[in-house]
């Protein structure tokens, strides 16, 4: 199973979504996933990883098990390699286990033409980081998912889930549960 996650903060508060899909060029997850996380803290520049990876954390808690592959908004390694960012901290907090993909819409200095990925009819590049698995076979990955422009449809349609749900969990209107 594949997971694509997403987190929105505001205040104090995160709010992590998920998408579990079973293959990588799949049109729909098969099912949605929605946490609250109070008491992420204040925002530290260079250490944004502290409020998102507690989030991220508590929505997994809401699985059985972990899935093969976890696909952060971010990157793995702030400069493609060595530099932890986001996913190298949660490959860490997880014991290795499963394989993290970074998918980022923006080069952080250090982020070499190698981590670029061209998808559909865009002009701007992806950029790609990765630990458990080759930089080739991460990029192939997202190559394969659905949707003819940059952003694959899966990680759009998560990012939008998530922010949607941190508006409406903060209206009190939506249940901080799995959903099929």
């Amino acid at each position: 199973m594949i997971l694509a996650v997403d987190v929105h903060d505001d205040a104090d508060c995160g709010h992590a979504a998920g998408l579990l899909f079973e293959r990588w060029d799949a049109l729909s997850p098969v099912a949605t996933l929605g946490k609250k996380q109070p008491g992420v803290g204040d925002d530290v520049p260079g250490e944004f990883y502290k409020r998102e990876l507690p989030c991220i954390l508590a929505l997994l808690d809401e699985l059985d098990g972990l899935p093969e592959t976890i696909v952060i908004d971010g990157v793995v390694f702030l400069d493609g390699h060595a530099q932890a960012g986001l996913g190298k901290h949660l490959y860490d907090a997880l014991d290795g286990k499963p394989r993290i993909i970074g998918v980022a819409k923006t080069a952080y200095a250090g982020i070499g033409a190698e981590y670029k990925l061209l998808r559909g009819d865009s002009i701007k590049p992806l950029y790609i980081t990765c630990i458990g698995l080759e930089l080739a076979a991460a990029k192939a990955h997202i190559a394969a998912m659905h949707g003819a422009h940059r952003m694959p449809v899966l990680l759009k349609t998560v990012d939008r889930m998530c922010r949607e749900r941190a508006l409406a969990v903060t209206a009190g209107i939506a249940p901080d549960s799995p959903q099929s």
